[in-house]
């Protein structure tokens, strides 16, 4: 039986976004979080004096999910930020990854960082202007490789518990924990309008809703005359999420219809329906799985309590 695991959040200043540390029993690593205006604090710490791997993020309205990212190793955090803070202005938040024995050496962090370098790039969920090269770490030997990666499947599953999904993709996601995890992988759901060949997959992975490589959808997005701001301000956003997946690749012209070229998450069926047809629509009724079941009666039959 798989068995859960116990993720231990603590708020350091006190304060929901403040300074936050995360760590997982009985692991030796951990992860601090702090907004760029608590660096003083932050370098303070024990940690921030380690050897480590770190993210640096911020916005950047050109990208995709509007997020910025840069990822280093250093052997002292606390030098390495300030050093930051007067050279790169775009970030406004970090996370440290560092190890609480300090058994990591330069070569481990070396291969961590080259590591995260490669899943965030494959992921393709944040711009990384700073990282266009995956950095060539020392070769490790095979049980330091082991425990690096290791290392890794653990900072992997604290990060989008902080907020941070810039490595999650379908390839990337952990096995359940929990035998009693429902939703955790769903069937595929496909959405089809024959009138103008879309014909796009859909499958629900660990909470997120990922459009298919490969999926056909609309070459560009109507933007619906909605009546009430907040509704036309949400088409303005799915119109510009689709423009932004044709401008970065994530969507090829091909034939007078948009072909996904990676897999594409959304936070909800209907978002992911909207950017497929080119118009609002509701997710739960539009996504069909092989069997002929709605995705809002896959998810209902799935949440269903039996005595």
């Amino acid at each position: 039986m798989a068995r859960g695991k116990a993720i231990e959040l603590f708020l350091a200043d006190g304060t929901p976004g403040g300074m936050v540390t995360a760590g997982i029993a009985d692991w030796t690593g951990i992860l601090v979080s702090a907004r760029r205006d608590q660096l003083s604090q932050l370098c303070k710490r024990e940690e921030a004096q380690s050897n480590g791997v770190y993210l640096l993020l911020g916005n950047d309205a050109e990208s995709i999910e509007n997020t910025w990212c840069y990822i280093g190793k250093t052997e002292n955090f606390a030098e390495r930020l300030r050093d930051h803070d007067r050279k790169k202005p775009q970030w406004e938040k970090v996370v440290i990854i560092a190890s609480l024995q300090r058994s990591f050496n330069e070569g481990h962090w070396g291969y961590l960082e080259s590591r995260l370098v490669e899943i965030a790039q494959k992921a393709q969920r944040c711009s990384m202007p700073d990282n266009k090269q995956i950095p060539r770490p020392r070769k490790l030997s095979e049980a330091q490789q082991a425990a690096a990666e290791s290392f890794l499947e653990n900072a992997k599953l604290i990060l989008p518990i902080l907020g941070i999904n810039i490595l999650r993709a379908p390839e990337n996601m952990p096995e359940p924990q929990l035998e009693s995890t429902v939703i955790s992988a769903s069937p595929i759901f496909h959405l089809r309008r024959r009138k103008d060949g879309i014909d796009a997959a859909m499958q629900l992975l660990d909470g997120e809703f990922f459009v298919l490589k490969g999926s056909i959808v609309v070459a560009s997005w109507t933007v619906d005359k909605a009546g009430a701001k907040s509704t036309a301000s949400a088409y303005a956003a799915l119109a510009s999420k689709h423009q932004k997946l044709v401008d970065d690749g994530s969507i090829r012209m091909e034939n007078g219809h948009g072909v996904l070229t990676r897999d594409i998450p959304f936070s909800s069926p209907s978002a992911a329906a909207a950017v497929v047809l080119g118009t609002s629509a509701s997710g739960r009724t539009r996504w069909v799985n092989d069997a002929g079941q709605t995705y809002g009666a896959w998810e209902e039959a799935n949440n269903s309590y039996t005595a």
